[in-house]
Parts: C-alpha cells; structure tokens; sequence
C-alpha cells in the first residue's frame, strides 16, 4: 500500500505535510517490511536542526539496525514519544500511530521535490 498523498524518499520514509511549513515524516510500510519486528525507535530531541541526508535517529528490529534519514531541511518541532513505549506502532500502523517526527521546513516547497507515490512504486519495484 502506498497512499496517494503522501511524498517519498529513497531512503523509504514517507512525508506528509501537516501544515504551511510543517510536515510529519515515518517510514514506508515496504520499509517496516524489511526489517521485521521493530523492538526499539530513537529519535531527535525537539529543536534540533537537520539537513537532508543527516540521521535522525535508529529503527531497531530484530534483524538489523537501520538509520533514519532527515528528507528535508528544518528544526525537529515534535517526535512520538508513544513509540518509547510501543515501538511495534511502526510495524502495525506505518502512515498513522507510527509516525515518527514533525519538522519545520527551511523551505516549505522543498517538499514537493520528494518523489510521488509512482515514483516510489517504481523504485520499491526494481528492489
């Protein structure tokens, strides 16, 4: 399932805009996928400055260790703190409960660069 409205990487995290400058960001479904059971999620602090490409924190399974990437640049401006307690959210519900961070774009038409959900069909495809 790759929902329509929602911009993506090739790192397979998702982003949504959740207002003028804001969006909200997690990882594919194809991604929770490939890892397994999540056990553990780290994430940013709440005011920390990314740039795309930089880690935002770790997605632990029971597999492996994967990094999660910042797709844009902006100021971490809220984290789930719910999956302190339940990682799994990740794997149960990708694009809802298992968000993982907002941020507050740089540059809000930034987003639009992402790819779209036939890009990122395409890409999943070829893996």
């Amino acid at each position: 399932m790759i929902p329509e409205e929602l911009r993506y990487t090739e790192e397979h995290e998702w982003v949504a805009r959740t207002g003028e400058d804001t969006v909200r960001i997690g990882i594919t479904d194809y991604a929770q996928e490939q890892l397994g059971d999540v056990v553990f999620v780290q994430l940013p602090e709440i005011g920390q400055t990314v740039n795309p490409g930089d880690t935002l924190g770790e997605v632990e399974s029971t597999k492996s260790v994967s990094d999660i990437f910042a797709p844009l640049e902006g100021e971490v401006v809220s984290r789930n703190d719910q999956l302190d307690q339940q990682p799994e959210l990740v794997n149960t519900d990708p694009y809802g409960e298992g968000w993982m961070i907002e941020l507050r774009l740089t540059d809000p038409a930034s987003a639009d660069d992402l790819l779209d959900a036939g890009g990122y069909k395409a890409l999943v495809e070829k893996e």
